[in-house]
């Protein structure tokens, strides 16, 4: 990194309490390995991170998964991170969600629940996530979130299964009274990363969804609609993300284990990464090694380091190039001044021509925890 280097604060923290989940979607960015339930966090660790990373200056507290609804301490982390300032996120699948969950999650003051579908047709959402009756329990949901006070947010994560849907996913999003919906085209990473050929929509698939949500948005401002954000891969970019405002910088990540990262897949580098029960996480942000290690742009090779738009992508996902070249300093292929861009243009076409069956995620939940 820069030697003249200097970090901000992590304004945003992603706790991700539990990588068990009800479902197995095929698309789950998730490590293909979540190792066991009896390494997690407890509740007073996760406390100290949670005060440790309000100390540290972040604002923006996400309790994600696997299902975090799968910890029954949750409500006692979320009132733990209300009362230390923290704005308070769940992210959910919604399976396990209750009213009287609901009605408890809001009195200890979480701030915002986010629910995710996978289709709009009830038979291809549940075919997809794994699980019977998966979308009717999430539509409930859903308007029990509306009703309790909270802004409606919803999520489909599209890929070729349900691109097709794309037009009755928006009218079910008016029919819920969304206020947000997120169209998030799939990040492969993960068991994603693991059935890229059967999830990968095509050019011209995408395009005409997107030209479907824009017509959406153009309708008469009376006809009362939810802000659609339409997130389109990057395999169909010439150039990368800006992969998390870059290394460092912003974002982190906390494991089930403990771990520290600076971004939800990064464990997959091979680098060492820190954890909580060891460091200070203002020690981690500030000094460990591995956090420090694509900061600023020392690192970069070319043609990233002489690149006028360095500064804009930080040299693309570090994730991304490693997993497609095996070398974690590449430029990011999907850039097209990257010497491996090719790679990009030969997994379009294994997309196009999938050969090897869907891997599905294995299912590690003990169902009965779900049981109010």
């Amino acid at each position: 990194m820069n030697e003249s280097y200097s970090s901000g604060p992590p304004l945003w923290l992603l706790a991700e309490l539990t990588y068990e989940c009800p479902l197995h979607c095929a698309y789950c960015s998730n490590p293909t390995q979540i190792g066991n339930r009896e390494d997690e966090l407890t509740k007073e660790q996760w406390k100290q991170v949670l005060t440790q990373a309000r100390e540290l200056g972040s604002v923006q507290l996400g309790f994600s998964g696997g299902e975090p609804l799968l910890r029954k301490d949750l409500p006692q982390l979320v009132k733990h991170g209300r009362e230390l300032g923290f704005y308070t996120n769940l992210i959910t699948s919604g399976i396990g969600l209750t009213e009287k969950k609901i009605r408890q999650l809001k009195n200890v003051g979480l701030d915002h629940i986010q629910i995710s579908f996978q289709a709009a047709d009830p038979a291809l959402n549940d075919a997809i996530a794994g699980r019977g009756n998966a979308f009717e329990q999430k539509k409930t949901m859903a308007q029990h979130v509306k009703a309790a006070g909270y802004p409606m947010v919803l999520n489909f994560v599209i890929t070729k299964q349900n691109i097709k849907q794309i037009p009755q996913i928006l009218e079910l999003s008016c029919l819920l009274n969304a206020d947000y919906v997120e169209l998030a085209t799939a990040q492969y990473y993960g068991w994603a990363f693991e059935n890229r050929d059967h999830l990968l929509p095509s050019q011209q698939q995408l395009e005409w969804a997107e030209s479907i949500v824009n017509r959406f948005r153009a309708r008469p401002p009376s006809q009362q609609q939810p802000h659609f954000i339409f997130v389109t891969p990057d395999y169909f970019e010439d150039r990368p993300k800006a992969c998390m405002n870059g290394w460092g910088s912003t974002f982190l990540t906390v494991t089930p284990d403990g771990s520290a990262l600076p971004c939800h897949s990064a464990k997959i580098l091979p680098l060492e990464f820190p954890n909580v029960t060891d460091k200070s996480l203002k020690e981690i942000w500030h000094k460990d090694f591995s956090f420090n290690h694509f900061r600023g742009d020392d690192w970069m090779p070319k043609p990233c380091r002489d690149c006028a738009e360095k500064a804009l992508d930080h040299g693309g996902c570090r994730c991304q190039a490693y997993m497609l070249t095996g070398d974690m300093y590449r430029t990011d292929p999907v850039c097209s001044k990257s010497p491996d861009h090719h790679l990009i243009q030969q997994a379009i076409e294994s997309a196009n021509h999938p050969r090897h069956p869907i891997k599905e995620r294995r299912r590690v939940a003990d169902i009965a925890r779900l049981k109010v």
